[in-house]
């Protein structure tokens, strides 16, 4: 008599887990559990979306402030990419334009 009660409360415990489960299951599969996992997902595109703009933004600002520099020492840019941008300013500010003092430069 007693190893049915225990073998009777084995099966009640698995029997409430299994329910338990596949009422789980179900819940996700109703409207408000789909919208709530879309809410999740969208929530976390739009958190991975927002942190590569601001990594892009941080690149952008400090090539800028690379760029300005440059410009202002008057040198021509490092450039590491396609062949064809290698030097890409070298001509340009060796120039006669930049070899003789211009009107309002007080560098020279």
């Amino acid at each position: 008599m007693v190893k049915r009660l225990l073998w009777l409360g084995v099966g009640l415990a698995v029997g409430a887990l299994a329910v338990r489960a596949v009422t789980k299951q179900a819940r996700k599969l109703t409207p408000g559990g789909l919208v709530d996992s879309v809410g999740r997902s969208v929530g976390g595109l739009t958190e991975s979306l927002r942190s590569f703009v601001d990594d892009v933004r941080d690149g952008m600002a400090s090539r800028e402030d690379e760029i300005h520099r440059a410009f202002a020492e008057g040198e021509a840019l490092d450039v590491e990419g396609p062949s064809w941008a290698q030097g890409v300013g070298t001509t340009f500010y060796s120039s006669k334009l930049f070899q003789e003092p211009q009107e309002g430069d007080a560098r020279r």
